[in-house]
C-alpha cells in the first residue's frame, strides 16, 4: 500500500511542472504576438527620425511630434567671421507638411524582429516637406545686422607695398559685404534641407578683383626680389665696392599695372660714380723721380676707364639673376695695375726739363740717356702727362708734312709722338730742345733706343714732365690729353 502512494505523487508532481512551462511558454507567445502586433503600428525603441525621437510612436504621434519641432525650428546662419545669426520657425511661418514617407518608415519595419529591434540604434533620416514664406524670409535676413549696408565692410584688392627694405605682397582684404540674393539662396537651401544651421560660403561675399595669388603680383614680387636679392662685388684689387639691394631699391619704380621701370638716371649716376671714383685716366698723380723728389703729374691717356654704357647694360643682366656676383666693372681701357698706384714699378721717366730718360723693369733701371724732346718755342713741345707704350715698329719711317725720316726703333706713347733713335743728332740733352729740339718725339741714343726696344712691353706707363709751366699748342699734345696743352682758338677768344 505504501509503494502506490509514491508513484501516485510522482505523476502529480510530472504534471505540475508541464503545465507550467505550457503556461510559460504560452505567455512568451502572447507576449511576442503582444508586442509584434504593437511595432506594427508604432515605432521600434530606439528610433530617431531626422534626429528626433520617435521610440514608440504611432504614426500620427511621430508625425505630431515633427509638427512640434517644425513649431520650435531655429536657423542659425554664421558669418565669415563666425558672428552668427538666428531665424526662427515664426520669423517664416516654417512648418512640417506630412507626407506618405513616414507611413513607408513605420511599414518598412519587420515587427515580428522587434527583440533584435531592443539592441539596435533605429536611424532615419526623412527628407520632410516643409513650407516657410520667401517674403518673410527676406524680410528678416534684410534685419539682420550682417546685411546692413552701414555696416559692411567693403574688399580691397591684394597690392605690392614698397618699402625701405623692398617690396611686400599686400594681401586682400575679404570684407564683410553681403550679397543678399547669394545668403538668401544659401539660407533657403539649409532650411528646404532641414539644417539647423549654415556657414555663409565665400561665394555669398562680394570678392576682391585682385587677390595675392593673381599672376600679374605673383611674377612682379618675385622680379623685384630677384632684382634686390642680386649682390654685385666689384674686384677693384684694393678697394671694396658693393651694389645690393640698398642702392637697387631707389632705382626700382613700380608701375599702376605693376610692371617694373628702373630710373635710367640713377642707374647712369651711379655707373657715373663708380667711373669717378675709379677711373684714373687723366688724374693727377704724386710721382717719386729718379732724382728723388715728388712732384705732381696729370693728363695724358695712362690709366683705367669704366665702360660705362656697357657696364649699365652688365648691371641689368646681372640684376636678373637674382645672385651674388663677384666681377671687375666693365672696362673701356685697362692700366698695368688696379691698385691705387696703377703705374707700378714698370715704366718709361722722361724729365723734359733736365732733358733726361729712365726706362725701369720690375724697379730695375734697363737704360738711361740724355734726349731732345719736341722744340718748345714754337709750339711743338712734347706732350706730358702720363702716357702708354702704343706699339713697337722696328724698322719704321717718320713722316711729317715737311719731313721723312728713317729709324730703326719706335715705340710712340702720345698719337703719333715716340721714343726713337735719331742717328742724325750727334749730341743729346742741355737745352737743345727749345730751339732744336724735334717736332715732338722723344730722340735718344741708338743704344738707349735698342736697349729699350728689346726689352719694353706694349701698355707700358710713359711718365712724360716738365718742372716748369709750358704752353704746348700741337695737334698730337691736344690729342694724346697733353697736361699743359692749351687750345690756341680758345686762347684768341679770352678777352
Amino acid at each position: 500500500m505504501t509503494t502506490r502512494r509514491r508513484k501516485s505523487g510522482k505523476t502529480a508532481s510530472k504534471h505540475t511542472a508541464l503545465w507550467i512551462i505550457l503556461a510559460i511558454a504560452l505567455f512568451l507567445i502572447i507576449v511576442f504576438l503582444g508586442f509584434t502586433y504593437y511595432f506594427k503600428y508604432h515605432f521600434f525603441f530606439h528610433s530617431t527620425i531626422n534626429r528626433l525621437s520617435v521610440s514608440g510612436m504611432t504614426l500620427n504621434e511621430a508625425k505630431d511630434r515633427l509638427k512640434e519641432e517644425a513649431a520650435s525650428y531655429l536657423l542659425t546662419i554664421y558669418d565669415r567671421n563666425g558672428e552668427k545669426y538666428h531665424i526662427t520657425a515664426e520669423d517664416i511661418d516654417y512648418a512640417y507638411v506630412p507626407g506618405e514617407e513616414e507611413q513607408k518608415l513605420l511599414t518598412s519595419q519587420k515587427p515580428y524582429q522587434w527583440i533584435n529591434s531592443l539592441f539596435k540604434e533605429h536611424e532615419y533620416t526623412l527628407k520632410t516637406t516643409v513650407t516657410y514664406n520667401k517674403d518673410k524670409l527676406s524680410d528678416a535676413l534684410m534685419a539682420l545686422s550682417c546685411l546692413k549696408e552701414e555696416n559692411f565692410i567693403e574688399p580691397t584688392d591684394a597690392y605690392i607695398e614698397k618699402n625701405e627694405t623692398g617690396f611686400s605682397l599686400i594681401p586682400e582684404n575679404p570684407g564683410t559685404h553681403l550679397l543678399f540674393e547669394e545668403v538668401k539662396k544659401e539660407v533657403s537651401l539649409a532650411i528646404e534641407a532641414g539644417e539647423n544651421t549654415v556657414t555663409l560660403s565665400d561665394q555669398a561675399y562680394l570678392a576682391p578683383s585682385v587677390k595675392q595669388d593673381d599672376t600679374t603680383l605673383t611674377d612682379c614680387i618675385a622680379t623685384l626680389n630677384r632684382y634686390l636679392d642680386t649682390t654685385i662685388t666689384y674686384d677693384i684689387a684694393d678697394n671694396t665696392e658693393i651694389l645690393d639691394r640698398n642702392t637697387v631699391i631707389k632705382w626700382l619704380n613700380l608701375n599702376k599695372d605693376y610692371s617694373i621701370s628702373i630710373d635710367q638716371k640713377k642707374l647712369t649716376d651711379y655707373v657715373q660714380s663708380l667711373a669717378y671714383k675709379y677711373n684714373t685716366y687723366g688724374d693727377r698723380r704724386s710721382f717719386l723721380t729718379s732724382k728723388g723728389d715728388v712732384i705732381e703729374v696729370g693728363g695724358g691717356d695712362y690709366g683705367w676707364i669704366i665702360d660705362k654704357p656697357k657696364e649699365e647694360e652688365q648691371i641689368l643682366v646681372d640684376l636678373n639673376t637674382g645672385n651674388e656676383i663677384k666681377r671687375e666693372p666693365v672696362y673701356q681701357q685697362r692700366a698695368l695695375y688696379r691698385e691705387s698706384n696703377d703705374i707700378g714699378n714698370t715704366y718709361v721717366e722722361i724729365d723734359y726739363t733736365n732733358q733726361h730718360l729712365w726706362y725701369y723693369k720690375a724697379g730695375t733701371l734697363i737704360a738711361q740717356s740724355d734726349i731732345v724732346s719736341g722744340k718748345l718755342n714754337n709750339g711743338n713741345g712734347s706732350p706730358d702727362g702720363i702716357f702708354k707704350i702704343v706699339y713697337r715698329q722696328s724698322p719704321a719711317v717718320l713722316k711729317g708734312e715737311d719731313y721723312e725720316s728713317n729709324v730703326t726703333f719706335f715705340m710712340p706713347f702720345a698719337y703719333n709722338v715716340g721714343i726713337h733713335d735719331a742717328s742724325w743728332r750727334s749730341s743729346f740733352g742741355k737745352e737743345i730742345y727749345k730751339n732744336s729740339g724735334s717736332h715732338g718725339c722723344v730722340n735718344v741714343p741708338y743704344e738707349c733706343a735698342e736697349a729699350i726696344f728689346n726689352n719694353i712691353e706694349v701698355g707700358t706707363p710713359v711718365i712724360a714732365y716738365y718742372r716748369e709751366p709750358v704752353t704746348l699748342t700741337s695737334n698730337s699734345a691736344k690729342i694724346s690729353n697733353a697736361y699743359s696743352f692749351v687750345d690756341p682758338e680758345k686762347e684768341k677768344q679770352t678777352p
